[in-house]
């Protein structure tokens, strides 16, 4: 079955790639995963090897659902025979009312009780922390969220992760707090979209998906160097 979703989350996990979105037809999260086997780079992109983004409203094919608590949004997709279609791109105005239409404040309750997997929040006071160990090559990009709690989560958010490594090109650590953070990506507002990993060391860790900002920021994308 195809359906269209409106992209919120292009992500680096440790073995591979995630994508998640609103659907357009039911109003609720989707997680396009593969049958067998981990969503790779060369999945999430168009015929013509452009990259899928978010804000990008993309035709898939959708298959079976595959709940598994929390992962309540999966559903099977078929990447490689029926290819993903970019259907338009929400312009800016469409991206912030989209944004203020879709943030659940409550929603992390939620995701705490393992009823769900995948929200986004309307998030003002957040820290972004970035940090390059030039010796080792390790890099980190966290986000510390009130509504999550006082400890920093992973952010695999392939574009923030670009921007905190413009930001430590030269090693070091960076942290951005409230109306620096704001300052540094030129935005007013900014829309984090958590989600649960898979059940590692105990337990589902929140991660942030994606780092939604109005205005946007531009920044390049290593593919390579996620």
């Amino acid at each position: 079955m195809k359906d269209q979703i409106t992209v919120l989350a292009v992500t680096k996990m440790l073995s591979g790639m995630c994508l998640g979105g609103v659907s357009l037809t039911t109003g609720e999260w989707v997680r396009p995963v593969k049958e067998f086997g981990h969503v790779l780079p060369g999945d999430l992109s168009y015929a013509d090897g452009s990259p899928i983004r978010p804000f990008d409203v993309v035709e898939l094919s959708l298959n079976k659902h595959r709940p598994t608590a929390p992962h309540v949004e999966d559903r099977t997709c078929d990447f490689v025979r029926v290819r993903p279609t970019l259907v338009r791109r929400l312009s800016d105005a469409e991206r912030l009312a989209f944004l203020d239409k879709h943030a659940e404040p409550q929603a992390w309750e939620d995701l705490k009780g393992h009823t769900r997997s995948l929200c986004l929040l309307d998030a003002q006071e957040a820290e972004a922390i970035f940090a390059l160990d030039s010796y080792s090559g390790k890099y980190e990009a966290k986000l510390v969220l009130p509504t999550v709690g006082e400890r920093p989560s992973p952010v695999t958010d392939i574009k923030w992760r670009a921007l905190g490594r413009r930001l430590v090109a030269n090693g070091g650590q960076v942290r951005l707090h409230g109306h620096q953070l704001r300052q540094a990506v030129g935005a007013d507002r900014v829309y984090p979209a958590i989600g649960l990993s898979r059940f590692y060391d105990g337990k589902f860790w929140p991660l942030v998906v994606g780092v939604h900002c109005v205005p946007d920021y531009d920044v390049a994308i290593d593919y390579g160097n996620l």
